[in-house]
């Protein structure tokens, strides 16, 4: 899959996060909003990387999982 694509679809299934991928081969994702105490509390990041996609997605969902949000958000 493409480098293109894989952005995108990480960033379709969490739009709540901004996905980039740096000049380095890193790939990283930050959220748009400031985090919450409660969200510090349970271990949340302002801002993660991987390795690749797939361990970016991993992280994400832990991300996801950590918060609470155990659903992807609907598209509106």
């Amino acid at each position: 899959m493409s480098f293109d694509r894989h952005l995108a679809e990480i960033a379709r299934e969490f739009p709540d996060w901004t996905i980039w991928r740096s000049d380095a081969g890193r790939w990283w994702a930050t959220r748009h909003h400031p985090l919450t105490s409660a969200q510090r509390d349970v271990g949340c990041a302002m801002t993660i990387d991987a390795d690749d996609p797939e361990g970016l997605r991993e992280q994400l969902l832990d991300q996801r999982e950590r918060s609470g949000d155990t659903e992807p958000r609907a598209d509106t």
